[in-house]
């Protein structure tokens, strides 16, 4: 049998409803590509053994673990099993547009690129979109993937040349959290990617995600990943911290939110997390008055949270 084109990893666990409705049909529904798709089961309980035997398609290979080895170790996983020249990896409750792939390998051939992603809309557990993800030029990108995640879209977007990732030693499985961001940083060093600037994937995002849950384990993975790199300093711990109360925000956690933004506030002898503090007690009103002052007083703020416009592609009405 031949290797296909492709590989796509779709690690789950419990969730046979979303990754039945989403990101299988999504995956396989993939146009002008020879693929094959490998759903590394994370011991789950609820069906999902049975549902993907019942669907017998010869393109779905099936990894499953007895204990979850969390996602960088699944995606891991489901490369060891792999046989396609490119590696794509896709979350079990999002969904791609039908040519992501397609696109996605031609405008990396022709770069050449190692990797390659394309932009992202974000959308509501119902998949409405909210906002557009930021869509950084390659260029950008030795600047920015220092400070923060800026690749859109997360894990579901990138794709890579097989021997690029292993060339690059896969995901870090020693970290719980942003093991994404560590392994675009590795191929980055490598080389820059390519683009598709156009939207490929709809990301979901949750009203509860890490950083509302387990905050203190996404900032020991946070410095964890920096010191990696380099030493971590006052002003990324800030960073975080301000990212931290605002996805509080995000969720609706009033106070959590302003009591984040009055400990960074007063750790690093940052006033403008006063304002957010207070802003913060007042739901999304308060936080655009707390942003309103601070563009006026000090000519910029750190609270915007409203993202571009939301593009609403004619391909995720199929996926609702």
């Amino acid at each position: 049998m031949s290797a296909p084109e492709a590989t796509v990893v779709i690690p789950t666990h419990d969730r046979w409803p979303l990754l039945s409705g989403r990101a299988l049909p999504s995956a396989l529904a993939q146009e002008d590509i020879d693929l094959e798709v490998v759903v590394v089961d994370e011991a789950s309980s609820d069906g999902t053994n049975e549902g993907l035997e019942a669907l017998d398609d010869p393109r779905i290979r099936v990894v499953r673990h007895a204990v979850p080895r969390r996602l960088p170790g699944a995606r891991n996983a489901g490369v060891a099993a792999a046989r396609g020249r490119w590696l794509a990896f896709l979350d079990d409750d999002d969904v791609w547009a039908p040519r992501k792939l397609r696109a996605q390998i031609d405008a990396a051939e022709a770069g050449p690129a190692d990797w390659v992603y394309g932009r992202a809309v974000v959308v509501d557990g119902e998949l409405r979109p909210l906002e557009d993800d930021p869509f950084p030029a390659p260029e950008r990108l030795h600047g920015l993937l220092d400070g923060g995640n800026w690749i859109p879209g997360g894990g579901s977007n990138v794709v890579v040349r097989a021997d690029a990732f292993h060339a690059a030693g896969g995901f870090d499985e020693s970290l719980r959290f942003f093991e994404d961001w560590d392994l675009w940083l590795r191929l980055l060093d490598r080389g820059l990617p390519a683009v598709v600037d156009a939207v490929v994937m709809a990301r979901v995002e949750h009203g509860s995600n890490m950083a509302v849950r387990d905050r203190r384990e996404v900032a020991a993975a946070y410095e964890r990943l920096m010191e990696k790199r380099r030493p971590v300093a006052d002003a990324d711990r800030r960073a975080l911290a301000e990212w931290l109360a605002l996805e509080q925000h995000r969720a609706g956690r009033r106070l959590p939110a302003a009591r984040m933004f009055l400990t960074t506030a007063i750790r690093y002898r940052s006033p403008g997390n006063l304002p957010a503090a207070c802003g913060a007690l007042f739901g999304a009103r308060g936080m655009e008055l707390a942003s309103r002052f601070l563009e006026r007083t000090r000519g910029s703020s750190h609270l915007d949270l409203t993202g571009e416009p939301a593009t609403r592609p004619e391909w995720l009405a199929a996926f609702r």
